[in-house]
């Protein structure tokens, strides 16, 4: 049977697939902190609290759309000047900078430990004088999430929205930590932590993980037929 979602089970066969153990962290970070991707490759060092058991994160998605204000060509995040008109474009770039946010996340002590193993043995890279905790690319993330995967024989997962079926991929580590929270607390104060932890601006986003882990509309179909009344239905 198709499913559009990870099971936690699944999760930590895939963390014992590994072989090592950096590749054991990218996914633990994934699914333990329900992160985007590009938010756990950009984490550096210095934004875990290991005292608070606290990990802060940027929460921007990487794809930021700047243009000049003058002719409208597209601009790039280190352009000073606009590659169209001329004009001085400084002040732009910085407000679109300003506006990341960041948000802090708890995490869990397994995790933590698992962090301070890796750091240890020196697996933390410098970058642009940046101390980052991975030193991958995007590309190189996707490809490790996926040959786990397929080493652990997990099946492919089904897309909602096209029906497609896909490799398992870094996306879908995040869902698998959506919808296990969901499963956890479905109600108006889970969600509305849930929608706080993964960073959504609409809660409606965050709502369709209920709508993927819910049994609630078989069961109240299924009753249909069988002339169930849940109690205090009249």
């Amino acid at each position: 049977m198709s499913r559009a979602y990870l099971e936690p089970e699944e999760v930590v066969k895939l963390e014992q697939t590994a072989e090592y153990l950096r590749d054991k962290l990218l996914v633990r970070l994934l699914f333990h902190l329900g992160c985007r991707v590009s938010e756990a490759l950009g984490l550096q060092v210095k934004d875990v609290d290991f005292k608070q058991s606290i990990v802060t994160i940027q929460h921007l998605k990487t794809r930021i759309r700047l243009s000049c204000p003058e002719c409208g060509a597209r601009l790039g995040k280190q352009h000073k000047y606009c590659p169209v008109c001329g004009i001085k474009v400084e002040q732009v770039v910085f407000q679109a900078k300003e506006q990341h946010r960041y948000r802090k996340l708890p995490v869990d002590g397994e995790t933590l430990s698992l962090l301070k193993e890796y750091l240890r043995q020196g697996g933390a890279a410098t970058k642009q004088s940046e101390s980052m905790i991975f030193n991958l690319c995007r590309h190189r993330a996707w490809q490790i999430v996926r040959d786990l995967a397929i080493k652990a024989r997990l099946p492919k997962l089904v897309i909602a929205d096209s029906g497609k079926s896909h490799n398992v991929s870094p996306h879908r580590l995040r869902d698998a930590f959506a919808v296990h929270a969901v499963k956890f607390n479905d109600s108006g104060d889970g969600l509305r932590l849930l929608q706080e932890h993964l960073g959504h601006q609409n809660i409606t986003t965050t709502m369709k993980y209920r709508k993927v882990s819910g049994e609630e509309q078989k069961e109240w179909y299924q009753s249909l037929w069988k002339g169930e009344k849940k109690d205090g239905e009249v």
